[in-house]
């Protein structure tokens, strides 16, 4: 069973920049789709961006061309790089693994402030 963990979540101003990693406990082998997700309170959980096993990425609208998604294989970590941060990007940040069964980590709290 995989375990994911993420990290790099905290306060930022606005326009400001963080990334947030997510580690998996094992190799992810296989077809599998990695992505961010993010629920602030009062909202609906939202998909911000997933990656492929073949590379392929997508995006929420509301983060296109400030975050990106990416990932390093030998060390099992995806990554999200947020840049350009607005106090709307404030959300519990939780990384999924879908493939044969799906995974979930516990959450990283970004914060912006105005």
């Amino acid at each position: 069973q995989v375990q994911l963990v993420e990290s790099g979540g905290g306060l930022v101003q606005a326009g400001g920049s963080l990334r947030l990693s997510c580690a998996a406990s094992a190799s992810i082998i296989g077809i599998y789709t990695m992505g961010w997700y993010r629920q602030a309170p009062g909202k609906q959980r939202e998909l911000v961006a997933s990656i492929t096993s073949g590379g392929s990425t997508n995006y929420a609208d509301s983060v296109k061309g400030r975050f990106t998604i990416s990932r390093d294989n030998a060390k099992n970590t995806v990554y999200l790089q947020m840049n350009s941060l607005k106090p709307e990007d404030t959300a519990v940040y939780s990384c999924r693994l879908t493939m044969r069964l799906d995974y979930w980590g516990q959450g990283t709290q970004v914060t912006v402030s105005s």
